[in-house]
């Protein structure tokens, strides 16, 4: 059986859209590597101050960073 990890942030994309790393966003914003990785792999979910530290970084709106929970 295969785990399924649910999409809540896109902070993954948004990285590359950025053409930066995840090593780089974490020293900008003063968190370990492994931390930023587990965000961008959607293990763990940033809390709302650094989703916003992190939209700020990237240049981008917050909502951008997260997946939509409407259904179009």
């Amino acid at each position: 059986m295969t785990e399924r990890t649910e999409q809540y942030n896109r902070i993954k994309a948004a990285l590359a859209d950025k053409q930066m790393t995840s090593k780089s966003l974490a020293e900008k914003i003063g968190k370990s590597e492994n931390t930023v990785s587990r965000w961008v792999a959607n293990r763990i979910q940033p809390s709302i101050p650094q989703l916003y530290e992190v939209a700020k970084i990237l240049n981008v709106d917050v909502r951008e960073l997260l997946v939509s929970t409407s259904k179009i």
